[in-house]
Formats: C-alpha cells, structure tokens, sequence
C-alpha cells in the first residue's frame, strides 16, 4: 500500500524538519518536505498526500489555516499537528477543524507513530464505509429497478435518488458514532463511549424507521375499516409517548370526547398515522430548543392531540409549538424523500400518512398559525365511498 505509506512533512525549522524526514524514511515512509504551508500546499496540488504532519505556528499561514485548506481540496486527507505544550488551545481547536490527532513538542518517536497510525485507520475506516456505502447504493438501484419493473409499484420511481441520499446521511452518523466509540475505548473515555453510543442507537433506530417506511409505501395493502371508537387511535400514541415527551420536557395533551359515536375506520392504521406525526411534532419542539433544563433546554414546549367527532366525520389536529415549517417547504411536505429533518428524516413518514388518510377517503393538511408552530389536521369523512386499497 505504496499510498498508505507516503506522506507530506510541514515544519519551517530546518532542523526538526531534518530530523523526522530521517526518522520516518527509517520507519518505510515516503516522505515530501515543505518549509511553510504555502509550499505545502503546491506539493499537495502536484501530488496529494493520504496524511500530512504540520507544525501549527509558523509565519504566515499557520497549521490551521492550511489544515483547511488541505481539507477543502481532499476532505479525506488526514493531518496531524504539531503543537508546543503550551498551544493545547489551538491543538483542540485543530481537532475540531477535523484534525486526525496531534502531537506534542519534543516530538517523541512512539507518540509520532501512534498518531500516523490512527490518522490512517482513519482514513482506511472512512474508505471502507465510502466503499459500503457506494455497495448500497448499488443495492439500492439494483432493488428498485426490480420495485419498478412490477406495476403496483410504479409510484416509486424516485426511490434510487432519495434512498440513496438517506443512506448516505445515515452513513455518515454511523461513522462519527464508531469514531467516538474508538477513541473512547483508546483514550478510556467514558464521555466519548456514551455519547458514540447514543449515535450508533439513534442511527439504527433511523433505519428501521426507513425500513418501515419504504415497506408500508410499496406495499399495497388492504385496510381494515371498522366500527371504532375514533378517540382510540389517539388514546393509544399519547400512551404510547408520553414517556418520550417527559423526558424531552415537552407537555403531551389529548383533547378528545369522552364518548363518541363510533366511526368505520382502520384503527391501526390511523395509529400509525398519529404515531408519525406526533413524533414529528416533538422532533420539532426538540429542534426549537424546548427540553429539560438540567440539558440546556428550555421549558415550554407542548404538542396537542385534539380528536373532533364531526357530523360529516372524524377530524383529527396534531399541534406543537415548534419553530414551524419554512414556507418554501410546505408545497413539498407530502413529497417522497423530502423532509424538513435535513439528515434526519427521509421524508417517506408523511407520505405514508397521506396515502393511508387518502384511502379512507380523507385529506391531510398543514395549517402554520400565525404565533408559530405547526398544526396537521386529517379529516376522515363518515359518508361516500372510500377508496380501500393502499
């Protein structure tokens, strides 16, 4: 691995600059030099180097400035600084600029050694999820040009591109949860481990969310209609997240009559209907800052349940307090792999629940109130025929 083991030395002392070419052509490196970063960064564009070690003052553009621009030419080219024990301010702040390690003055040769070969487990570990994540994709195109070959199926033509950019979201926070959970383990941090931990199990939980969702959009399904109490649908998700609601600091009400004439409708399915957009709505109370104080949140935040038993039908109204969604976006809202989440949502959720409302013979709405927040209202009409097949 001739690349793996090649690598661009900046120091603008001649000296230290001498010594450790010497020391890593001993160890099997290639080795380029540069006196200051604006050479550097010629060499770089002639030749990019897999790992660069630079020092972080030196005249004119220092180690952080060519830290970025190095990043912004290869983002997968991992540096390492060298810094004197009295710059840790500006080695942490290198590590938050992307930094694969740094090292101290006097340089140590085993610690030199030990940051070269995590910066390049690093980039071998970002190679192998690109080249994973390029294997899905494939997967992904493969799959669903079988999901449009067949006829029930012909709704999801803009499957390739948008699954393919959620799994590459998703991806990405694989990645940086393994990167916490490996330095937690070398370091012995157990900050790092928790929080690479939360990552991994909040990115897992993301795709059997998508998982499910691509399920219940491709496959057409019967409902199940019946006669049901219409409040039982909301009674159930309230239950089902009030735990969630409390822990995030968000109040989680349920305005609904005590005693309804009963309505043909498919319970389950409607439960997962307001299962999705409630989620939502404390996903974005969250995203508005609300959330218990001990975590930095503030107090505040509430997502409403309001369940209407109508003449003409059932009209249920799920309302938070969140920051609301951008205007440009609402013509989108009900489109395929488009989401207001960002990296977070896939899109599909709303989709579903409009293609399951719609099946009732129903509609589903946005309405942004005019003190903020979001309000989704589905009616369900009691009389006409509906269209049961999703």
């Amino acid at each position: 691995m001739a690349e793996q083991r090649s690598l661009l030395l900046v120091d603008d002392e001649d000296g230290i600059r001498r010594v450790l070419a010497l020391t890593l052509a001993d160890a099997g490196f290639s080795v380029r030099a540069a006196q200051n970063a604006e050479e550097a960064l010629a060499l770089f564009r002639a030749e990019p180097a897999p790992v660069v070690i630079t020092d972080i003052k030196m005249p004119g553009m220092d180690g952080l400035g060519l830290l970025q621009a190095l990043k912004a030419q290869d983002p997968e080219c991992e540096v390492i600084l060298i810094t004197g024990h009295g710059d840790m301010d500006l080695a942490i702040q290198g590590i938050k600029l992307d930094a694969a390690d740094f090292v101290t003055k006097p340089i140590r040769d085993d610690a030199l050694f030990i940051a070269l070969a995590r910066a390049r487990e690093r980039r071998s570990m970002r190679q192998a999820i690109r080249e994973h994540t390029e294997h899905l994709e494939r997967l992904v195109a493969q799959k669903t040009r079988e999901l449009l070959a067949a006829e029930r199926l012909a709704a999801v033509g803009q499957t390739v591109a948008g699954l393919s950019h959620a799994i590459k979201n998703m991806a990405s926070g694989l990645e940086g949860s393994l990167f916490l959970l490996r330095q937690g383990l070398e370091a012995d941090r157990k900050d790092y481990r928790e929080q690479g931990w939360e990552m991994l199990e909040a990115n897992v939980r993301k795709l059997q969310t998508l998982s499910l969702d691509m399920l219940r959009f491709a496959k057409p399904e019967e409902l199940a209609p019946a006669p049901t109490d219409p409040a039982l649908p909301a009674r159930q998700v309230v239950a089902l997240l009030a735990p969630r609601a409390q822990a995030e600091g968000v109040e989680l009400r349920l305005e609904a009559p005590a005693h309804a004439a009963l309505a043909n409708l498919d319970a389950e399915a409607l439960h997962r209907c307001l299962l999705n957009l409630v989620g939502n709505a404390l996903d974005a109370c969250q995203a508005a800052g609300f959330g218990p104080a001990e975590e930095g949140g503030r107090p505040g935040g509430v997502v409403r349940v309001r369940v209407e038993a109508l003449a003409d039908g059932v009209r249920y109204t799920v309302a938070d307090n969140g920051g609301g969604v951008a205007e440009a976006a609402r013509q989108n809202l009900f489109t395929a792999f488009f989401s207001t989440k960002g990296a977070g949502g896939s899109g599909l959720g709303l989709m579903t629940t409009k293609k399951t409302v719609e099946a009732h013979g129903g509609s589903i709405r946005l309405d942004c109130p005019k003190e903020g927040g979001s309000e989704f209202i589905l009616f369900i009409p009691s009389k006409g025929e509906n269209s049961l097949a999703l």
